[in-house]
């Protein structure tokens, strides 16, 4: 390190480090010592830290390296166990339960051999964007080595930006695809994206481990997970990646693992407007009503009278977005963008990752935010308004690749069916159901996918559809009494996974006859590929996703809908050139999950959708929609 840097020594899990008195790593009042043989004897030397945890020794890191010992604590403790975590953050106190059976004098040797390596060793690259450390296992005496990626919430060595209507600002500029009827600017394999930083024991910013599926024999699915506090409870969070290889989906997974850590709350910059929407009005202020996007039934607040419902003269936070379709600033209740954010008190509503996406370029990413938000609502409006759409021939899909899962599906007991669900626009969305030829438990599940190449469309929905079905099956059995209970109660229907699980059971099945036909039943006839997308009514693809995205953006503003865009990204994602945003289209159907909690059910739009759409003769009534929970992953 070329430096002359004493040594400090404090322990790990004593303190919680997510308080806000919490220890800076504990290093401000551990106690410094010279390291021998560094001439480390001066008291301005920054200290190099050692944290001791049961058996393990950390060493690390070094002064000058981009993260601090105060992210080392954060990202030590986020990865521990739900019991410790409880312990630390909940509990009341902690105390040594006896002296240390590791601290003997060879121990002692071992930690200064290190710390004396990595004291005379070079100093942190400035080009490096992870911190290194290394941890000693005391008892056998191996040695790992960790990246550390900085904590754009650290207390000690954060630098948030501040919200301004000025940052979001955004501008759409050219975006030239990496390769013909792609809709990225480069490929997964050009981003430098190590897996470990994000994923180890000790500090991963994204959880201790990336699991890799083995049970899947469709896709080589990976599995991560991260927990993060919302008052006395502790959210866990997976993240994953299909791909054809596990190496390609541990970076797929990491990447949409960034994708929902920067969503779930804001980390790069600091909201500080706090107003009603009442008071914003009356000084000007542009700001998106939340009433537009969807609320709370009445008899929901009834039931959680713990949640306020939103007022226009409630002051809740506000996080600055951008209007495509205005051109300018505009102000947005910091629950609809940031759908995990502090502050209990603050959420009206439980918004969900729908929106939120990622991208080498700004216009990558708000390109498959803008996607996800039309294909959840075309979703959305035809499962509750059982709208009857026509069912695509997969055999006729261009892409050999597709039409091989599809026979791979057969394979395991399963039919692929894909239904074209353009109901508003003209962007290509496509349902997936995958279908058990034998009715039995594991009866179906669904997906969807969209964009502007419908083939592109087809293999998304494809591709959830087949990641799920092959455990489908497996997932009821293990689950049938609570998942049968569902079928006579929906409120029973409570989480995310609750609403696909739910129709693993045989005898929900009856809910989606409006779309699949009854068992047995005639079908009609399936249309092709290039009888339904053919005729010239889906919009021209450009080489440059900029110009796609205003093909899309067009699209649903000329409707009468805005999109507005919030930049999300966090410091690493940029380090690794990466955007994520979330986009908002205020009036299109919000995906919720938890029957009590489907604001589409309240929505104008879900009554008048289908009948703009030429779908239906009237508007729908209660009557009409279905009695049943969306069956969306």
């Amino acid at each position: 390190m070329g430096c002359r840097a004493p040594v400090t020594v404090a322990p790990l899990g004593v303190a919680d480090a997510f308080a806000a008195d919490g220890p800076a790593g504990r290093a401000a009042d551990a106690v410094a010592h010279p390291v021998p043989g560094t001439g480390a004897d001066t008291p301005a030397a920054v200290p190099l830290p050692v944290h001791v945890y049961g058996r393990q020794v950390v060493v690390g890191p070094a002064p000058g390296a981009p993260a601090c010992p105060q992210c080392l604590a954060r990202r030590w403790q986020a990865v521990r166990s739900v019991t410790l975590r409880e312990a630390l953050e909940i509990g009341g106190g902690t105390r040594a339960a006896g002296e240390s059976p590791y601290g003997t004098p060879y121990a002692a040797a071992a930690v200064a051999a290190l710390v004396t390596g990595l004291a005379t060793g070079p100093a942190p690259s400035p080009d490096d964007p992870y911190a290194r450390v290394q941890v000693l296992d005391l008892e056998s005496l191996t040695v790992r080595r960790h990246s550390l990626v900085p904590d754009p919430e650290c207390p000690r060595c954060a630098r948030p930006e501040a919200d301004t209507a000025e940052a979001a600002t955004l501008a759409l500029r050219p975006a030239p695809k990496k390769s013909p009827g792609s809709f990225r600017v480069r490929g997964i394999g050009e981003y430098a994206l190590p897996v470990e930083p994000y994923a180890n024991p000790v500090c991963g910013s994204l959880g201790p481990s990336i699991v890799h599926d083995v049970s899947s024999t469709s896709t080589s699915a990976t599995i991560g997970c991260f927990s993060m506090r919302s008052g006395d409870y502790l959210r866990e969070t997976f993240w994953g990646g299909h791909d054809d290889t596990f190496g390609t989906s541990m970076r797929i997974g990491v990447l949409e693992g960034l994708e929902r850590y920067a969503g779930m709350r804001a980390r790069a910059r600091t909201a500080s407007v706090r107003d009603s929407l009442d008071g914003l009005r009356a000084r000007g202020v542009p700001a998106v009503d939340p009433r537009v996007c969807g609320l709370y039934s009445e008899d929901f607040h009834r039931a959680n009278p713990h949640i306020t419902p939103f007022t226009t003269d409630r002051e809740v936070p506000w996080v600055w977005g951008w209007s495509l379709r205005d051109e300018r600033p505009l102000l947005v209740p910091e629950v609809l963008t940031y759908y995990h954010a502090p502050g209990l008190e603050n959420r009206f509503v439980q918004e969900s990752s729908n929106g939120c996406a990622s991208g080498g370029a700004l216009e990558e990413a708000v390109y498959f935010g803008l996607m996800e938000v039309v294909e959840r609502d075309a979703f959305l409006l035809s499962w509750y308004g059982r709208a009857a759409l026509p069912e695509i021939d997969p055999a006729t899909s261009g892409s050999a690749a597709t039409r091989h899962m599809v026979d791979r599906l057969e394979m395991y007991g399963y039919e692929a069916r894909f239904f074209d669900t353009r109901i508003t626009f003209p962007v290509p969305v496509v349902t997936g159901v995958a279908l058990r030829h034998d009715g039995g438990l594991g009866r179906m599940c669904f997906g969807a996918g969209a964009g502007l190449d419908p083939e592109a469309a087809l293999a998304a929905a494809l591709c959830e559809i087949a990641t799920d079905a092959v455990n489908l099956q497996g997932r009821t059995e293990r689950e049938e009494e609570r998942l049968r209970a569902m079928t006579t109660d929906f409120h029973r229907v409570a989480a995310l996974h609750d609403h696909p699980l739910a129709y693993g059971i045989p005898e929900m099945g009856r809910h989606a006859d409006f779309l699949l036909g009854r068992p047995g039943a005639p079908r009609p006839a399936r249309r092709s590929m290039a009888d339904l997308y053919g005729d010239g009514s889906v919009p021209t693809v450009a080489d440059d996703l900029r110009e796609d995205l205003l093909t899309c953006v067009k699209a649903v503003t000329a409707e009468g809908f805005d999109v507005v865009v919030v930049d999300q990204t966090m410091p690493e994602q940029r380090r690794l050139g990466l955007r994520t945003v979330s986009v908002l289209v205020p009036g299109l159907l919000p995906i919720d999950f938890g029957w009590t909690r489907q604001r589409a059910l309240g929505m104008p739009r879900l009554r008048t959708a289908l009948r703009e759409a030429g779908l239906r003769e009237k508007d729908l009534t209660p009557d009409d929609l279905n009695p049943a929970p969306h069956p969306f992953p």
